[in-house]
């Protein structure tokens, strides 16, 4: 693919997400990013088939710009408590978001049909946040900043605990306080010193 063709995708792809933010996933056709695009059918088809082709491409940008920006705020001198504490307030930042995320349109995406191919989508994006949270928290251990006997049933928990916390912000609401109590209690739970636990 040229470089003019990348740029065209790429366009599709953050135009498509603006869209799919605004409507959810099931109420987006191909017209509608076709009209959001201001490109014809056939353009829009030289990419993608379909608006599942495009989903995937969304989240796979979501991805890559979430792990840049946690990246770039990471310091080099940062212990395995400062990245814990820095990814726990992104999450928190996410979850209290009222606009502007594709957190709906992400379980509309995955509750419709065709589960097993989009499920081994989502399990290997949870099963790599788990690596690397246990990772983190292993890294952790050693140092003696957390206090953990099983790093990957932790690991697991952390997500778990996030997951749960994404369906209740797009279901019954949460609040700050809620939020903050959560992860409170796997900073408390991991020994995390008093001291160091700042949630802002």
């Amino acid at each position: 693919m040229g470089e003019k063709s990348v740029q065209k995708k790429k366009f599709i792809v953050e135009t498509a997400r603006k869209v799919f933010i605004e409507k959810g996933f099931k109420k987006v056709t191909m017209k509608d990013i076709v009209e959001a695009c201001e490109i014809s059918r056939g353009g829009l088809y030289l990419y993608f088939e379909n608006t599942s082709q495009i989903f995937l491409e969304v989240m796979k940008l979501e991805r890559e710009e979430a792990d840049d920006v946690f990246s770039d705020s990471i310091a080099e001198d940062a212990t395995a408590a400062d990245i814990l504490l820095l990814f726990l307030r992104e999450q928190k930042k996410e979850l209290l978001r009222k606009s502007d995320t594709l957190t709906q349109a992400v379980y509309e995406f995955y509750f419709q049909d065709q589960p097993v191919r989009k499920g081994n989508v989502l399990k290997r994006q949870f099963d790599s946040a788990v690596k690397i949270m246990e990772k983190l928290i292993e890294t952790g251990r050693v140092s003696g900043e957390f206090s953990c006997g099983d790093c990957r049933g932790m690991a697991r928990h952390i997500m778990f605990v996030l997951e749960g916390l994404k369906i209740s912000a797009q279901t019954t609401g949460i609040t700050p306080e809620t939020v903050d109590r959560e992860i409170l209690f796997i900073l408390r739970t991991l020994g995390v010193e008093e001291d160091k636990i700042s949630l802002e």
